[in-house]
């Protein structure tokens, strides 16, 4: 037996060292296994529902127009009205500065965003109010019961055993008559609370208004530099061709070609980068309104150089009776005002009506009955939560006073700001202008010198490159003083009038 035994063991050895690829298999078939592809949300392939699409977009075209009127409105109630006729088809003509804002108004995203978001607090006040509508409650039932049996045995046999089966259909409602100012209370503070978020819908608006306006002057003065470095080119061009003229009679030396030569190639690099400028302000207009794919547009509004008239006491005023971030805090705080007195009351009972009627037994019409009355309750008083809560909203109060407060200092900080930046930008205008005006003379001068040969290289190019840089600023000003003025109209919330006197 034992050499039996010997004999199957090594036969097994053999049979498993002369089947290598068959072990191989085996083991090595997990490790050849491509591996699953790791994905963070797996691919929806459900299939897309035209009807449905199209209906969706429908209703939220629908959607967009509402709230481009609703936004048109909100911002032609201080600023001009929008008399831009302009539509998404024919932007790629000739825009304004009013084209962009009419734009802006009806298609940025942000604008829809904020205005929606009034609307959900707008529901919430029609939530308050629905307290007092009636709530309704109907059903019906079916039951089938067995009688357990109680009596002995004995007289438990002589009654035959019976189901009961019952349909009772059943209408009822309550409705509240008088909670002692609770629900007003609520409603109130929600009012408010949406008359906050108006605001806020507004300052939105505001914001986008001014990102387009900066966009649009920045835009302008993109396309201001690309013609200075373009002249600035032709200019140096000019230079290269003389000195070559002057170096081929022997008037000038050989490094006035090189230098102009040099000279030129900086002005082209910088005709480069102008261009690019010009582009990505292009690119950034299209974003502010809101239009990724609006291009190559033609701007009729130029940089404006009327002087405002503008004084601080007077700005104040008026950010105090228009910017919507002040007033949306001054709504918060009326809100939290009311909360203290609706939490006062929730220790006032609800005073209630209520009534139901029942139909059926045996048969669904067999029988019927109703009830109605009035009832004075309170639900699950709780004396203890009902004071903290009250400590709670006089907290919440409180923090809402000291956010108005806060506010109403940023607005004071903030228009004190816009000032001053309107007046520097305002006086440097005045100084730009006359050294542009020195600048441009002294290119003449160093121009006409280098003709007739009395001048070099060096002093032509430092003149180019003075009234270069002097038409860079005095337009860099220029573009400031608008951009202030934008944000002055920003942090006031309301338009600034501008005089006849020119800058």
């Amino acid at each position: 037996m034992k050499k039996i035994l010997n004999l199957v063991l090594i036969c097994s050895v053999l049979t498993i060292s002369t089947t290598p690829t068959m072990a191989k298999g085996w083991f090595g078939k997990n490790k050849t296994k491509e591996k699953e592809k790791v994905e963070i949300v797996k691919p929806d392939n459900e299939k897309t529902n035209i009807k449905r699409e199209i209906k969706k977009d429908r209703e939220n075209a629908k959607h967009k127009w509402e709230s481009s009127k609703e936004a048109e409105g909100m911002y032609e109630t201080k600023f001009p009205v929008i008399n831009s006729q302009i539509e998404y088809t024919d932007m790629n003509g000739e825009v304004t500065l009013s084209d962009c804002i009419k734009l802006a108004i009806t298609h940025h995203p942000t604008i829809m965003s904020a205005i929606s978001n009034a609307e959900i607090y707008k529901t919430m006040v029609g939530q308050a109010w629905s307290n007092y509508f009636p709530t309704l409650s109907a059903g019906v039932s079916y039951s089938r019961n067995d009688m357990m049996m109680t009596m002995s045995s004995s007289y438990a046999r002589m009654m035959s055993q019976k189901y009961n089966m019952y349909y009772m259909p059943t209408l009822s409602a309550n409705m509240l008559l008088f909670d002692f100012g609770k629900t007003k209370a609520n409603a109130d503070s929600a009012q408010r609370t949406y008359e906050s978020s108006r605001y806020d819908a507004e300052t939105s608006i505001e914001l986008v208004i001014y990102n387009v306006k900066v966009a649009y002057y920045n835009l302008v003065f993109a396309e201001i530099q690309k013609t200075v470095y373009e002249d600035t080119v032709k200019d140096f061009e000019l230079q290269l061709k003389q000195a070559r003229a002057q170096y081929e009679i022997g008037r000038k030396a050989k490094i006035d070609v090189t230098t102009a030569e040099y000279n030129l190639g900086n002005a082209k690099v910088n005709l480069i980068k102008a261009k690019n400028t010009l582009e990505l302000a292009a690119a950034q207009l299209a974003n502010a309104v809101g239009i990724p794919e609006l291009e190559n547009v033609i701007l009729k509004d130029k940089l404006n150089s009327k002087a405002y008239n503008v004084n601080f006491p007077d700005l104040l005023k008026t950010a105090e009776a228009s910017r919507p971030a002040l007033l949306a805090s001054k709504k918060l705080m009326d809100a939290a005002e009311l909360n203290v007195r609706s939490a006062k009351r929730a220790f006032t009972p609800d005073l209630s009506a209520f009534g139901s009627f029942n139909q059926g037994g045996r048969q669904i019409d067999s029988d019927y009955g109703y009830q109605f009355g009035v009832q004075l309750n309170y639900n699950a008083l709780n004396l203890m939560l009902l004071k903290k809560q009250v400590d709670q909203a006089k907290a919440s109060y409180k923090k809402a006073v000291a956010d108005y407060e806060q506010q109403r200092q940023n607005v004071y900080l903030e228009v004190k700001s816009a000032y001053i930046s309107l007046l520097n930008s305002h006086d440097s205008i005045e100084v730009s202008k006359l050294a542009l005006q020195q600048a441009k003379e002294r290119q003449y001068q160093a121009f006409r010198r280098y003709q007739v040969g009395l001048g070099d290289a060096i002093e032509f190019k430092d003149a180019e490159n003075s009234y270069l840089n002097a038409q860079l600023d005095y337009y860099s000003n220029l573009l400031n003083y608008n951009i202030n003025a934008a944000e002055l109209e920003r942090v006031i919330g309301a338009p600034i009038k501008e005089s006849d006197v020119d800058l």
